[in-house]
């Protein structure tokens, strides 16, 4: 993999998790920026709906399960740097704030910051995907068959 598409893996992978991230999470990350660069809102925020896809099995044939509301914004640093940020859900601040912290994670300053912000995102989230795997463990069900001796 060439340095192009891993910087495009990483961009995709914290764009993904700054939309997991809650209002509280971003909100707070923004106010601990000293001197947040300037910037102008390109597009949004704006809210609409997107078709939610499935399939049967995992490998059947597709089908439209739904539509879910999203909320999506665009923004550019006054340096040049362009951010995207989407949401599941009609909260437009959250969509800015992740557009902004997908700018700054491209700008040279922030980026180790940025970076450090979502790997935060990702422990919380790996820790709550933990706690509901131990909890569904303790409700399983292990079904034997117990042979009997007559046969």
């Amino acid at each position: 993999m060439d340095s192009k598409e891993q910087v495009h893996t990483a961009r995709k992978r914290s764009i993904g998790l700054l939309a997991k991230a809650t209002r509280q999470e971003l909100e707070a990350a923004y106010g601990a920026i000293d001197g947040a660069p300037a910037h102008d809102v390109v597009r949004g925020p704006e809210t609409g709906l997107v078709m939610v896809r499935g399939r049967i099995g995992g490998g059947g044939e597709a089908f439209n399960l739904g539509e879910a509301t999203v909320s999506r914004a665009t923004i550019q640093l006054s340096s040049g740097e362009v951010g995207h940020g989407q949401v599941l859900g009609t909260d437009g601040r959250k969509a800015l704030l992740a557009a902004l912290f997908d700018a700054l994670g491209q700008a040279e300053g922030y980026a180790s910051s940025v970076a450090a912000f979502v790997e935060g995102i990702a422990a919380r989230i790996a820790a709550e995907d933990l706690k509901r795997a131990e909890q569904t463990a303790a409700t399983r069900v292990d079904f034997f068959t117990m042979v009997r001796g007559d046969d």
